[in-house]
């Protein structure tokens, strides 16, 4: 049976035929020996058809569609058009060999042509693939090299397909530097205390807090000037106006020293530094909360956002702390607990990053073991939850909040917590229920002259009198086209009822001249598309006059 191999190279697909299989006996050991010799390989391998792609875009769509295992037209053109033709009803006296079991697959079930892959092909392959530039006279020395870059290049960009909104590298930089700012604020602070102390010993006591503390001795500066003239804007500082008086008095009655002018102005510089740094800590919170939000919505409303981001920042990418099972995510960040406990036998460590959150705090002393491993496997479906759906959502992570809720509930209280399945299902409920009602909702709001022309358009196609309310958001040019518009009805409506009694009177002629039932049915059409106006109420009193003017004549 004779052996085509489809190699699919960075600039085209290319169809090879092997000989002399028979006499090699397919053994796989003495291929791979001839491999590296071209001389002998060649006479094996030969070259039966090479179709260049058009253009790297062209490239990087085949390279797709091999890769994922799907068949192209193109491919399916160079096999069909080289390859033996098999009749009906007949067996096919060759095979093709292909790299992937799965593009192997596809090309049998579509275009019936038998294919193997295994260890034989895939030594066949490789030499092909080492002498393929020899194989091809027209290639250049360099061509291969420079398509197998471009292609590889744009292949790694496709593949790489995420949303900008959902890089879980934004939160573990914005983690690591929320922890360093805090430390840093935190060492800022004791430094102005030991700084300030010296001039207002007094204000440690009195103001606990080092953002406050930095914002009153920048407005103090020189505890001397201090005069109750100042008890307002410390009041609008510090928030409690008995605060401010007991500054005012301590600075009367201080035992501090007094600082030079430039010693003062560097104390203010420094406090306005801290001062910053807290802003700037603030400000970096709000974005963390923002991006956990968009990265991780299930996790962070199950957790909390910076646990949740601490969680994250541990295991390397969402994607690692979705791989983990509940067990490791549990101790996540006890490691070295973990492996001295190992070492010395010793008990291992209940819980890691975990601890921070407010479940662990609330349970007992017996009870935080477990609460730990309950809220790790919750955790651990929230980060899958997270990871691996395509439109976020906190429905999951709530739902998961309030078992852990249950969860506590139960082991103080005895109260029996709902089945994990129940809680499931009225999740996935609740999340088609707002899918239903999103696709239910309008978002696109017509406004002006498309609208009245879509309005007039229903009207016309319905055939009703009736008037449509418009409902359009009136703005200056809309409420000048409102006004013009019920102008031009007023006047559509006065032609209408003259057209009528025209119409009318006609009818009433030729009524009583004799004529026959045809013009009458003619004039009744004549009349039904006149009725066909935006004004049902103008249309009725329309027919009263007419019923009183036929009674007249008759």
């Amino acid at each position: 049976m004779a052996l085509f191999l489809s190699y699919e190279s960075a600039s085209g697909y290319a169809l090879f035929e092997a000989h002399g299989l028979d006499e090699i006996g397919h053994n796989t050991e003495a291929v791979r020996n001839s491999v590296s010799d071209f001389n002998r390989f060649g006479k094996v391998v030969t070259l039966r058809s090479f179709n260049p792609f058009t253009s790297a875009l062209d490239a990087l769509k085949q390279c797709n569609a091999v890769s994922e295992g799907l068949l192209t037209d193109e491919l399916r053109t160079v096999l069909e058009t080289n390859l033996p033709k098999v009749k009906e009803g007949k067996k096919a006296k060759f095979s093709l060999g292909v790299s992937d079991p799965k593009i192997g697959s596809q090309i049998s079930e579509v275009t019936k042509i038998p294919c193997q892959s295994n260890e034989f092909v895939s030594e066949l392959l490789r030499g092909v693939r080492l002498h393929f530039d020899r194989f091809v006279s027209d290639l250049k020395s360099g061509d291969m090299e420079k398509a197998q870059l471009g292609l590889a290049h744009s292949y790694s960009r496709a593949k790489v397909k995420f949303n900008v909104n959902r890089v879980d590298n934004m939160v573990i930089q914005a983690i690591f530097l929320l922890d360093t700012l805090d430390k840093d604020i935190n060492s800022f602070s004791m430094r102005i205390r030991e700084w300030y102390s010296w001039h207002f010993p007094e204000l440690v006591k009195i103001v606990n807090d080092n953002y406050l503390y930095a914002k009153v001795a920048k407005f103090i500066e020189d505890k001397s000037k201090l005069s109750e003239d100042k008890i307002s804007a410390l009041t609008d500082i510090v928030g409690d106006e008995d605060k401010a008086k007991e500054i005012v008095e301590a600075a009367k009655a201080s035992m501090g020293q007094d600082l030079s002018p430039v010693d003062l102005i560097n104390v203010q510089q420094f406090a306005q530094r801290v001062m910053d740094l807290s802003e700037y800590r603030r400000k970096l919170y709000d974005y963390l909360v923002a991006k956990m939000n968009d990265i991780a919505p299930n996790l962070a409303s199950l957790i909390g956002e910076v646990v949740g981001a601490r969680l994250i920042s541990h295991a390397g990418s969402l994607t690692n702390l979705a791989k983990c099972p509940s067990s490791t995510l549990q101790i996540l960040g006890a490691e070295k607990a973990l492996f001295r406990a190992l070492k010395t036998r010793g008990n291992t460590p209940k819980y890691g990053l975990i601890f921070h959150s407010s479940f662990i705090g609330r349970a007992s002393a017996k009870n935080k073991g477990r609460i730990a491993r309950y809220l790790a496997n919750k955790c651990s479906i929230a980060s899958r939850i997270d990871c691996f759906s395509e439109r976020g959502t906190t429905t999951f992570g709530e739902k998961l909040r309030e078992q852990v809720e249950e969860r506590l509930d139960f082991y103080d209280k005895g109260v029996a917590p709902r089945k994990n399945i129940d809680v499931m299902k009225s999740a996935i409920e609740s999340v088609e229920n707002k899918d239903a009602a999103m696709e239910t909702e309008v978002p696109v709001e017509v406004s002006g002259k498309k609208a009245k022309k879509k309005l007039k358009a229903a009207t016309t196609d319905n055939g009703d009198g009736m008037a449509v309310d418009m409902p359009t958001e009136t703005t200056n040019g809309d409420a000048l086209e409102d006004h013009k518009s019920e102008k031009k009805k007023k006047k559509k409506e006065k032609r209408k009822l003259d057209m009528e009694v025209e119409l009318h009177d006609q009818a009433v002629d030729d009524a009583t001249n004799g004529v026959e039932s045809e013009q009458d049915g003619a004039v009744k059409k004549k009349k039904k598309k006149d009725k066909r106006g935006d004004n049902g109420e103008v249309l009725e009193e329309t027919k009263k006059k007419k019923k009183s003017k036929s009674k007249d004549a008759e």
